[in-house]
């Protein structure tokens, strides 16, 4: 199966790499700065589950000539248009495009673009940043690709799909209910962003003052009310552990958008929030806590990259 990675960061970089050390044909779709550094150094990994060094095959957009089997797209949503215009030409009549992004939105530019046919479902689990010499370094233990019809059809192409992405070093599994594992996924990240990035510290720092568990857990019960609403609940269990893991005053979590503010970097708050905020106005849902974080980024987002 030819495999074209879309977005070399600390995501699709990870997953990429892992294929690749394990003898999959994949190729890395990148931009010519990111290709020169990358042929420079290698990509590299650095991991809890060991570190590796690969020299991956290169291509840019231009250089495209023809379909590809699976297209693994794991790109900052704010930049989903131009990736979409550059992977275009990769995509044939049996392509599956896999996509690694976060919420929901995503799904539906896809299938506008290219039908339904090609876009799955998909939904990944890893701690990973690219440092300032480029190393892909991963915080957490934890690495998981889930994929799956939206339909939730177990069929041919999943099967194909298995083969080529499992055993690979990282957890990855097919399921006929990949669209619920999506939504499971946004509730998780948008309370966690929410959180942080309106009371502006950690899950920790938040949960440990007066107050704090209180705002945490009001804003988590908003996003599960979305989720509600569009027949999506998480599961009691699920709902339980988001509440209890990011109303822990000994936790250091933070969200990645959070992370990337403080850094002064552009921020998913269209994906992750504004849009649970729009989900929720269509149903009549009260999300006042999730709007004022959408606000509150959309406000940094102006200063910062407007």
């Amino acid at each position: 199966m030819r495999i074209l990675v879309v977005g070399a960061g600390a995501v699709g970089g990870y997953f990429g790499a892992r294929l690749a050390a394990a003898g999959r044909d994949v190729t890395f779709l990148v931009r010519a700065r990111r290709a020169e550094q990358l042929r420079r150094d290698g990509m590299q990994v650095v991991s809890p589950h060991g570190d590796l060094t690969i020299q991956p095959k290169l291509i840019e957009a231009s250089q495209i000539d023809g379909p590809y089997d699976l297209i693994l797209l794991s790109v900052k949503a704010y930049t989903l248009d131009s990736a979409m215009a550059d992977f275009a030409p990769a995509v044939g009549p049996d392509t599956m495009i896999l996509p690694a992004l976060n919420g929901m939105r995503h799904i539906a530019r896809l299938v506008e673009r290219f039908g339904e046919k090609p876009v799955l479902g998909g939904a990944c689990r890893v701690v990973a940043e690219l440092n300032d010499k480029g190393q892909i370094v991963q915080m957490a233990d934890v690495q998981s690709l889930v994929y799956g019809e939206r339909n939730g059809a177990s069929d041919e192409r999943m099967q194909a799909l298995d083969a080529a992405l499992q055993g690979a070093g990282f957890s990855a599994e097919s399921s006929d209910g990949i669209v619920q594992i999506m939504w499971d996924k946004w509730v998780n990240l948008a309370s966690l962003g929410g959180i942080t990035c309106l009371l502006g510290g950690s899950i920790g720092q938040v949960a440990s003052v007066s107050g704090g568990v209180g705002a945490a857990s009001a804003l988590c019960n908003e996003a599960l009310a979305v989720a509600a609403a569009y027949g999506h609940a998480p599961s009691r269990q699920e709902a339980e552990r988001v509440i209890s893991s990011l109303t822990n005053p000994k936790s250091k979590l933070t969200a990645s958008m959070y992370r990337d503010m403080k850094s002064g970097g552009r921020v998913e708050a269209e994906q992750i929030l504004g849009d649970m905020v729009e989900k929720a106005e269509a149903k009549g849902v009260e999300v006042p806590l999730l709007r004022a974080a959408a606000v509150a980024l959309r406000v940094y987002d102006a200063a910062h990259n407007g």
